[in-house]
């Protein structure tokens, strides 16, 4: 993988502790949360990544915050004032995939200016939608969104998110505010059951963001952007299990958009003439970087020499 422009990110949303459940009913303990895999996806790209999230100051919480230093990515103020650090129970199943069980809550604390300077301000999963914590982090990004890209990964949690109805009217407000949103076939049908989850994924692209990539596990992804669609496959790997892998991928589209200058206020333009050739280029690395990541435990996506 080529190294892309040092770009300023910014993400918001859950960190937690993923207690990892295998069929054999071994346990162990991993940090994780979607965005925050995404933050240290970046940050190990070797990009400046600023997350604001919600843990308690505990032990667990203390886990996730050496962790994600080690990955070279800062916490904001306002993120350690949680009564406690969430956990997701991952239960392991045959096929590597996880079903997850929730004990947290989310909000959001301070008032940090850092998105400011942001050349990229990202969210997604449990904290775009959870309450008290949703609004903020929309008002956020609305604040954001004239000098900044703003990505978006619905990454749904049905046991959290509500049904389908009530979730698909947050998701959609966010798809309506992205400039790119990656999202899994899997979520695509639990939002809208009995529908071509491709033809959504164009009217998506159609309602306002230069890019929809919908990601379909070891069959590739496809992109829809103002050049049409472009599909790739995923490298053949040996699956430990699947625990960060969209993350990962959400992480490589904005290092791979980061290559091409198609970042913040001064990219717009070219990320909406993405032509098909850049595009292939750019979803081929994402799946790669999601291959290393599913091909180890828990959520532990490549650093740039590994690529």
């Amino acid at each position: 993988m080529n190294s892309a422009p040092r770009v300023t990110a910014y993400i918001v949303g859950e960190a937690l502790i993923d207690a990892v459940q295998t069929q054999s009913g071994d346990a162990e303990e991993f940090p994780g949360g979607s965005p925050a895999n995404v933050a240290l996806t970046l940050g190990r790209l070797g990009h400046d990544v600023a997350l604001h999230t919600w843990l308690g100051q505990d032990a667990r919480g203390t886990a996730i915050v050496d962790w994600l230093a080690q990955s070279h990515v800062a916490l904001t103020a306002g993120s350690q004032d949680a009564r406690k650090t969430p956990v997701a129970e991952a239960h392991i199943q045959e096929d590597g995939s996880a079903r997850y069980v929730f004990d947290l809550e989310w909000d959001l604390h301070g008032v940090d200016e850092a998105w400011r300077n942001a050349d990229v301000v990202h969210t997604g999963s449990i904290g775009a939608v959870l309450e008290p914590g949703g609004s903020k982090v929309r008002k956020l990004l609305s604040s954001a969104k004239p000098s900044a890209t703003i990505t978006y990964d619905p990454n749904a949690r049905p046991m959290l998110m509500g049904s389908p109805e009530y979730a698909r009217s947050i998701v959609e407000s966010y798809v309506e505010l992205a400039d790119v949103v990656k999202v899994s076939d899997e979520d695509l049908e639990w939002l809208y059951p009995g529908q071509d989850i491709y033809e959504v994924a164009r009217e998506w692209q159609s309602r306002g963001p230069a890019l929809v990539v919908v990601t379909r596990g070891g069959s590739g992804a496809i992109g829809y952007a103002e050049c049409g669609a472009v599909e790739i496959s995923a490298p053949r790997v040996t699956v430990a299990d699947t625990v960060g892998a969209g993350d990962s991928f959400m992480g490589a589209l904005i290092h791979g958009l980061a290559q091409h200058d198609c970042l913040g206020k001064d990219g717009r333009d070219r990320l909406h003439s993405l032509d098909r050739s850049t595009l292939e280029t750019v979803l081929n690395q994402c799946a790669r970087v999601a291959a290393v990541t599913v091909s180890r435990p828990g959520a532990n996506p490549p650093w740039l020499a590994e690529i």
